[in-house]
């Protein structure tokens, strides 16, 4: 599966991962033309059945979160366990550009999967690593994920809580998409340093390191010994100008005015309180921030007075700076959405609207979404495109090393 005016095209990765960060970097490449092959055990990736097995996933007719996350591979079913399924691995090894695994360090010892083992496989092998937490240090055989550790452990729960409540509940895989892009562009460097050497390497990212570069601001605060408290709530916000407020039809809006003194006036002009530019009780940012509690009240009691609609064209009008705080039910009526291009059609019956990566190219368009493979529906295929003949393909499926 390529099309030669993708930039990935001619590009064979091994997807030997699960779950979702790991697989979706490989969405991406297979997005822009890799031909992406998952390599599956005989149970299949948890990622087919999460919708069902996650309390907190939406519940619905389709296997959304499959054919989002492995859209357009093709799946062979190995056996890594059985040392004939382990040496048919080598054989597509031997043949590929990238290959993406998640193992724990220590599954991968044990399975032979290291990057050392490969190596001697495919010297030009591009071989990207996802963890939990890292390659090395007291916890790089912890079993991660994004709401432990992308999220737990780098701080970004406890930095986005308000005071005196608990930390919320990321939803689903949030850290993991977002740490899929920067192991994409980890590849994407391992393959740029191959065109320069003709040698493959290692690259590789961490659920934890990603979690502390989002949580960059008050995670390199906290290394200078620079903390602060924890939110206070809307009712008495640090800025009364830089907070959340409820319109009439009930929506919310987050207000973010930076340049404070330049845009002042136009707020109060926006809520039809002009002479509150002169009120000398909010008269400088230190005022402002001085009485947010009694500023938000105003703003508060404004905003509940008309529709989101109203305050849209308003507040554009006066060029203020706010956005709506969107329900994941308005995505399929959001049209900047489709414009931008982030929701795009698919040739998947059941899904014909699905979400694209977020790269744009001025010379290619991502390639169309297909269904998600059958557990194991390629395997024979990709067997004989690697060389095995006929009988060793057999033999394979006859020992159980391909159910």
């Amino acid at each position: 599966m390529t099309e030669p005016g993708l930039p990935m095209a001619g590009l064979r990765v091994l997807d030997i991962s699960s779950f979702i960060a790991a697989p979706a970097a490989a969405v991406v490449l297979g997005d822009w033309g890799a031909d992406v092959i998952k390599v599956e055990g005989p149970d299949g990736d948890p990622n087919r059945r999460i919708m069902h097995d996650s309390s907190n996933y939406p519940k619905g007719a389709v296997n959304y979160p499959w054919h989002m996350d492995s859209r357009n591979k093709r799946s062979i079913v190995l056996d890594l366990k059985k040392p004939d399924g382990r040496s048919a691995l080598d054989r597509l090894i031997a043949l590929s550009d990238v290959l993406i695994c998640n193992f724990p360090p220590l599954v991968r010892n044990k399975l032979k999967l290291g990057y050392e083992d490969v190596k001697r496989v495919n010297p030009k092998l591009v071989y990207a690593s996802l963890t939990g937490y890292g390659e090395a240090g007291p916890d790089r055989d912890r079993p991660g994920f994004d709401a432990t550790a992308y999220f737990a452990r780098s701080g970004l729960l406890d930095a986005q809580r308000y005071e005196d409540g608990p930390p919320g509940v990321p939803v689903p895989a949030q850290g993991d998409r977002a740490t899929a892009m920067a192991l994409v562009s980890a590849i994407l460097m391992g393959l740029m340093q191959r065109m320069k050497t003709g040698e493959g390497s290692w690259v590789g990212t961490s659920l934890l390191g990603n979690g502390l570069w989002s949580c960059g601001v008050v995670a390199q605060a906290a290394l200078v010994g620079a903390y602060l408290p924890h939110r206070p709530p809307p009712d008495r916000p640090r800025s009364a100008l830089g907070n959340i407020y409820r319109t009439g039809d009930d929506r919310w809006l987050q207000l973010t005015i930076v340049r404070e003194d330049k845009m002042w006036p136009g707020v109060c002009a926006t809520i039809g309180r002009p002479e509150l530019a002169d009120d000398p009780r909010f008269a400088t940012v230190e005022d402002r921030r001085k009485r947010s509690g009694d500023l938000a009240a105003i703003l508060s009691a404004a905003f509940a007075t008309h529709d989101y609609e109203h305050w849209r064209k308003t507040m554009a009008a006066h060029g203020i700076t706010f956005g709506v705080i969107s329900r994941p039910q308005d995505v399929p009526d959001d049209q900047q959405a489709v414009a931008c291009g982030a929701v795009v059609d698919t040739a998947i019956a059941e899904m014909p609207k699905t979400l694209a990566n977020p790269i744009r190219l001025s010379f290619a368009e991502q390639r169309t979404a297909h269904p998600a493979p059958a557990l194991g529906q390629h395997s024979d295929e990709v067997l004989a495109e690697a060389g095995l003949s006929p009988d060793e393909i057999a033999a394979l499926h006859k020992s159980g090393a391909v159910p």
